[in-house]
């Protein structure tokens, strides 16, 4: 290939980030774009041009994108036609007992199902909990649902048939029959072999639903990249995938951004060792938190999509509606932030695109924490005096003055973050204050410090390459493949050979797409994890282990992760409830191998501004460009620290320091 460029791109709400690596020279280049929501191609392209690259020039594409999600939330996705069991057609329509508002009664108990009931067709067959045939499945009965589903007029059809997650024989009956039928078809055995029926079928229903969207994208991108370009996409799991994987699984695209993101703060994790992580991906749409623990993103296979239920393995990203361009509002005398953003278009008021609606940023501008007289990625002047006017326009409703009311749009959006933040660290067992919080995205580096204190956090870790971190995270991102299978095994009916079998089959069946781009055997590996809970338990605990499966310490390891989690264990039997099998090609590129680009170094401030931090009015804040300063540099705050596209606020009381790894670290003031 004639191409010399890595590329990694992320396309957010707002800004399409991106990053590019000349694997000759070792340059590297970045930028960001808005984000042209319309037409994602023209964002890709709109990105090269910024580094100064096309299509010809580009080995490699690593890319993340909100595609997917997008679609579940607008719910622009494809009709689709689904087949069941005879008897459990309305699974969809029942669901699960819980409200989605349980004390706002006028709110709709539960979500309309996602297909009518004149597209749900049943098959006669059943299959029992064992994977035994209690009716067949003939070929009649299967040509007969493939001529129903042929006359609804639909591209994607799926099929979720009762206890198929053992033995998926007569959905692979199905399939091949509805093959002739419609253009897509998704299984539930292969979208998610569990149990659960309602989540599994609402997750096989999503992804055949996304088949022609996703398939579309993927062809027009293909096109785009010729015989030039290797193109791979993130998935929600963690990881890069091939096109042709995700065409088959469109759904693994969900949080693929966000995803991409916290796998580039697992790096820096293990990079800086630290135990124990947060990270914090403020943008202009969403913010998005993840625990990263011992250097490993944590992953979750029960989540949730504009309401609706998923079930298969996503990073455990919990995204709100708070970011830079939120929009402020006065609500019954108070302020409410979000979820409402102004997007790319017209963005902030500070931007002068048109916005005329006060903003987290119009806040943070009129703080004094972004500078009027810089060219925000070199290509975009922020007018103080049209942020000013937008906050005064709040102000005057909440009859405040104007500054008071920017903090306070500040700190309520900073509660907003610290909501977000309890649920990841609580739900598993972190206490928060033991973490360093890993800081990204074009806005997170302002809230940053002061979202630490409120949690008692004393060390704040902003990385190189902040602004543009999860296209970061693309680029540096393993080839990786996953899968989360049932077992239901108690302790007391013990069988090793029947694990380490589905072990390796699984492994032999991931490591074939991985292989198959060009990697050695040596090159991959292989993370088993047992999820395992007493009998009678709902959840259940994440145990790693290694073949062959040994029952004493995985009986051992599992008491030792229950007890920390939920401090007690017993020696009462336990069920090895399901298998995660995740195969990985390691990567070729770390983000310690990246360089910056050097400017000539200086520790004079490039300018001394007023900036309030309380009520107590405006001090003099030195601001630094963040480029220029030598490794071990060191200041007190208040200070601000810049680049190209993001800010670092130091408030009175922290510290920050330039590592030798080019990370820039914060002593937030708090003890430990």
């Amino acid at each position: 290939m004639d191409g010399t460029w890595e590329v990694g791109i992320d396309i957010g709400g707002t800004f399409t980030d991106v990053i590019g690596v000349n694997s000759q020279s070792g340059e590297v280049r970045t930028s960001k774009v808005r984000s042209q929501t319309s037409d994602p191609i023209a964002s890709i392209v709109s990105a090269y041009h910024s580094i100064g690259v096309d299509w010809e020039n580009v080995r490699d594409l690593m890319h993340g994108t909100t595609l997917a999600t997008n679609a579940i939330v607008e719910g622009n996705i494809a009709p689709v036609a689904l087949v069941t069991t005879k008897g459990f057609r309305d699974t969809i329509e029942i669901g699960r007992q819980n409200r989605r508002e349980l004390y706002r009664l006028h709110v709709p108990p539960k979500l309309p199902p996602l297909v009518p009931e004149e597209r749900r067709i049943e098959a006669t067959e059943r299959i029992g909990p064992e994977g035994q045939v209690l009716e067949p499945l003939s070929g009649d009965e299967a040509a007969r649902v493939a001529d129903i589903v042929g006359g609804l007029g639909v591209e994607a059809a799926a099929v979720a048939l009762q206890h198929c997650y053992v033995n998926g024989a007569h959905e692979k009956m199905l399939g091949a029959a509805l093959e002739g039928a419609v253009k897509y078809v998704a299984l539930s055995h292969q979208m998610s072999p569990e149990p659960r029926e309602f989540e599994r079928t609402n997750t096989t229903i999503l992804n055949a639903a996304l088949m022609p969207l996703t398939a579309g994208y993927l062809d027009k991108l293909q096109a785009g990249a010729g015989d030039t370009t290797n193109v791979h996409l993130f998935h929600s799991a963690g990881g890069m995938a091939s096109g042709a994987a995700v065409k088959k699984r469109p759904l693994a695209l969900a949080l693929s951004g966000p995803a991409a993101g916290v796998a580039a703060a697992g790096k820096v994790a293990n990079e800086l060792k630290l135990g124990s992580a947060i990270g914090f991906d403020m943008g202009g749409t969403t913010t998005d938190t993840c625990v990263v623990i011992e250097g490993r993103v944590q992953v979750s296979s029960d989540q949730r999509l504009a309401g609706l239920p998923v079930r298969q393995l996503m990073t455990a990203v919990e995204s709100i509606g708070a970011g830079g361009g939120s929009i402020a509002r006065a609500e019954g005398g108070a302020v409410r932030v979000g979820p409402d953003s102004s997007g790319a278009e017209p963005g902030p008021a500070c931007y002068g695109l048109g916005g005329v609606l006060p903003t987290v940023t119009d806040a943070n501008m009129a703080l004094g924490y972004l500078s009027k007289e810089r060219l925000l990625g070199g290509v975009l002047r922020l007018d103080k005096a049209r942020a000013e006017t937008a906050i005064r326009s709040l102000s005057k409703v909440l009859e405040t003055p104007a500054h008071e009311t920017a903090i306070g749009v500040y700190r309520i959006a900073n509660a907003s973050m610290a909501r977000a933040l309890r649920r990841v660290t609580v739900e598993r067992g972190v206490d928060a204050r033991s973490c360093s919080l890993i800081a990204f995205g074009g806005a997170g580096p302002m809230h940053a410090v002061a979202l630490a204190r409120e949690f008692g956090i004393a060390k704040v870790v902003v990385p190189k390459f902040s602004s543009v971190f999860s296209a970061l995270g693309c680029l540096t991102a393993e080839l990786s493949y996953a899968e989360q299978h049932t077992i239901r095994m108690s302790s007391q009916q013990w069988d090793q050979e029947r694990i380490d079998t589905r072990c390796q089959s699984i492994k032999e069946r991931l490591a074939a797409p991985v292989l198959a781009a060009g990697n050695g055997i040596e090159d991959v590996s292989t993370s088993l994890v047992a999820l395992i809970r007493y009998a009678g338990q709902s959840d259940t605990v994440e145990v790693p282990f290694a073949l062959p499966c040994d029952r004493q310490a995985l009986g051992r390891d599992f008491r030792a992760r229950h007890k920390k989690l939920y401090g007690f264990a017993t020696d009462e039997p336990w069920q090895f409830e399901a298998l995660r099998v995740t195969v990985a090609a390691h990567s070729q590129s770390g983000i310690g191998d990246l360089r910056e680009k050097a400017l000539q170094q200086s520790t004079s401030p490039i300018s001394v501004d007023q900036c309030w931090f309380d009520n107590n009015g405006p001090v003099s804040t030195r601001r630094f460009e963040r480029g220029a300063l030598p490794v071990g540099w060191d200041v007190e705050g208040p200070a601000i620290i810049e680049d190209d596209w993001s800010t670092i606020v130091v408030p009175p009381g922290a510290t920050a320091r330039l590592d030798p790894s080019g990370h820039l670290i914060v002593v937030t003031g708090v003890a430990p």
